[in-house]
């Protein structure tokens, strides 16, 4: 059952759990292909869909950025403040929904990154046309979400085959071209789990809903593990065979 509160209720942990530099999966996996894409931020308007604890926010905001900073909890927004209680990185936060942007002018932004919230947003759609709107002309879109691929929820799962000698990892996925959701549990302590819903759309959706707002595919990526990824995470080596992460660069046309 989806946690009513979704995000909202899961913002302290979430917190901790990102801190300053994302946690291991974030930073040793999606996050080194994310900034790569996006590239030099240094005097450019930046902004941070879905932000979560604001981490990346401060990063950018660090390297010159000027960033505005949206999610549509109040009390993430809350925590990413407290990482910088006086705003001396001068971040623009806003509590706001991703379809809806209406506080945002036109062609304001060089650069909208959006990592691993795309495929939580149930109106992606409209996400993808306010992302077009408040892009400027040559503007960026760079999204990470999980593999439509080969990570589809309950629908998907590792196969270790075994032998004396050897073995292989293989990645089976099924209901891949189905439009779907489910509510993904998250283990906030020894004795509790909370639930978010996320959404499974094919590539193909993806592909077709950048195109029908201007956007063009310019990269595609699937991020390979780093050396930390592979020492601290058990399942690591795996990633080498099948990813689990995509990230995209769309240019404004």
């Amino acid at each position: 059952m989806s946690d009513p509160n979704g995000w909202e209720s899961l913002s302290e942990w979430y917190d901790r759990k990102q801190g300053d530099s994302g946690d291991l999966w974030h930073r040793s996996l999606i996050d080194p292909v994310l900034i790569k894409l996006i590239g030099s931020s240094t005097n450019r308007n930046i902004l941070d869909l879905g932000c979560g604890n604001g981490y990346l926010s401060r990063r950018f905001a660090k390297e010159r950025a000027i960033v505005t900073a949206i999610d549509s909890s109040a009390s993430m927004i809350a925590h990413a403040k407290m990482h910088d209680p006086n705003n001396e990185l001068g971040i623009s936060y806003q509590v706001g929904e991703a379809h809806n942007l209406g506080f945002l002018n036109d062609e304001t932004f060089d650069v909208v990154f959006a990592n691993m919230t795309l495929m939580d947003i149930e109106n992606a759609e409209g996400a993808i046309r306010e992302v077009a709107r408040v892009l400027k002309e040559k503007g960026r879109f760079v999204a990470s979400l999980s593999h439509p691929c080969f990570d589809n929820g309950k629908m998907s799962s590792w196969l270790l085959e075994k032998s004396f000698l050897s073995s292989i990892v293989y990645r089976k996925i099924t209901a891949y071209k189905q439009l779907s959701f489910e509510d993904y549990p998250w283990k906030v302590s020894e004795n509790e789990w909370r639930w978010t819903r996320g959404y499974h759309r094919p590539l193909s959706w993806y592909s077709r809903i950048l195109t029908q707002f201007g956007l063009a595919i310019i990269a595609l990526e699937e991020p390979e593990p780093t050396a930390e990824f592979l020492e601290k995470e058990e399942q690591g080596p795996w990633f080498l065979q099948v990813p689990l992460h995509l990230v995209i660069e769309a240019l404004k046309l």
